[in-house]
């Protein structure tokens, strides 16, 4: 709004003297660089609760997002303000530069100060029983403010008056399943009001799910089957993005494909098998990273930080996913998604499959070039770290959607930009 609003004012009230304004113009271009701005911020990292952890994080991501805005704003302005306008009004683009610029900094740094000071927080009341381990706030960081029902009030009582709920502002109630039942869930939906047990406020907090307190049938109980619609729009969405990102990297692909064969011997592309869709094997394709016969005997083994396997040219690939380009063609044959989990070798879905409940079950959508998990949590390299990406794989397979899946594309500039969690 912020962004939208300075614009808006900026076409409409800073045009020169005697220059006719173009209201529909002006809302047209102030909706596109607020959309922008969106975008952007999220890009950025801005929308994130860990950026409350510390101002070096905010100063980057909000220089980052000036960056990237500027960018936008200088295309929005070439094609859709007049020549004559930009003519008689040289000082016209970085005015709005700046001020769309301003916008967004001012007002991140502005939420972020009030977040840190306690306002514009969800507020949670927590009803004994509840799993103590799960509830408790995060300090620093967290946009919910979580507090305990009093000892002296009756949280039976409590549920049965949501009315008396709302008038403390209060945004979700964390109850134990002994308490829920229809007629108060319903009478909660009815006051505006969630009624959560410990595993949901888990999963709406963290936005990963608790595979420990997974049903053995949760997955038949999502109803996440794709209908026909549902999976020819799944596939048109995944041509597309890979036919535009290839059509865009195409000239750093052809650049990466000489060095890597120049930096080392061996051939230009990695080819491996990967676990797919319901457990089919598939060749992954990359650009090869790491010295040939890396893995002596083709015994699998995790990738570690400063891998003595890994070359020159491969570690700065694997900075910036340049490594990952090839993949595309594996969208495009069908044996990938743009945006799904990540496949894993045959080797490590047999082990961890025997070791973590529910593993398998990531199996039921097709793997991705990108996902939940990859932009929400670092390069995993042991079994802990991959217990705790099943914990997003799964939240993104009871959510997806296409919705999702654009928020994931925008998330990975993030990661990309920032070199999150490469190895």
């Amino acid at each position: 709004m912020a962004v939208f609003l300075a614009a808006y004012l900026l076409m409409a009230a800073g045009m020169p003297a005697g220059y006719p304004v173009d209201h529909s113009r002006a809302a047209l271009v102030a909706g596109l660089l607020a959309l922008s701005s969106g975008v952007v911020c999220s890009a950025s990292g801005l929308y994130q609760p860990q950026l409350l952890s510390g101002m070096r994080r905010l100063l980057i991501g909000t220089g980052l997002a000036a960056l990237l805005l500027a960018m936008a704003t200088w295309l929005t302005l070439m094609l859709l303000t007049p020549a004559s306008l930009r003519a008689l009004y040289p000082g016209f683009l970085l005015e709005m530069l700046l001020g769309c610029i301003a916008a967004v900094i001012v007002t991140r740094l502005a939420f972020t100060l009030l977040l840190r000071r306690g306002f514009m927080r969800r507020r949670i009341l927590i009803l004994p029983d509840a799993d103590r381990n799960n509830v408790e706030p995060e300090a620093g960081n967290s946009v919910f403010d979580v507090s305990r029902l009093p000892v002296s009030e009756d949280p039976a009582a409590l549920l049965r008056n949501p009315e008396q709920l709302r008038a403390r502002r209060i945004w979700a109630v964390v109850a134990p399943a002994a308490l829920q039942d229809d007629q108060t869930r319903r009478a909660f939906d009815a006051a505006g009001i969630r009624l959560l047990n410990d595993a949901e406020f888990q999963e709406c907090r963290h936005n990963r799910v608790a595979t420990d307190q997974l049903a053995p049938d949760w997955l038949q109980r999502t109803g996440r089957s794709d209908g026909r619609l549902q999976s020819f729009l799944r596939r048109a969405f995944d041509i597309t993005v890979s036919l535009a990102l290839l059509l865009v990297t195409l000239p750093v692909m052809l650049v990466a494909a000489l060095i890597v064969k120049l930096d080392s011997k061996g051939p230009v592309f990695y080819r491996q098998e990967r676990v797919g869709l319901n457990g089919k094997v598939f060749t992954l394709t990359k650009f090869r990273s790491m010295v040939v016969d890396a893995e002596v005997g083709g015994v699998a083994k995790w990738a570690t930080k400063r891998d003595s396997r890994v070359t020159r040219f491969g570690r700065f690939m694997r900075l910036t996913r340049i490594d990952e380009l090839p993949q595309i063609l594996n969208v495009l044959r069908g044996d990938m998604a743009f945006v799904g989990p990540r496949p894993e070798r045959p080797a490590f879905v047999a082990e961890l499959g025997r070791i973590i409940p529910h593993y398998d079950d990531r199996a039921c959508v097709k793997p991705g070039i990108t996902g939940w998990a990859q932009v929400n949590y670092p390069y995993g390299a042991s079994v802990e770290d991959a217990r705790m990406k099943l914990a997003y794989d799964l939240y993104y397979v009871r959510r997806r959607s296409l919705f999702l899946d654009l928020l994931i594309l925008v998330a990975t500039v993030r990661v990309v930009l920032l070199q999150e969690g490469a190895r």
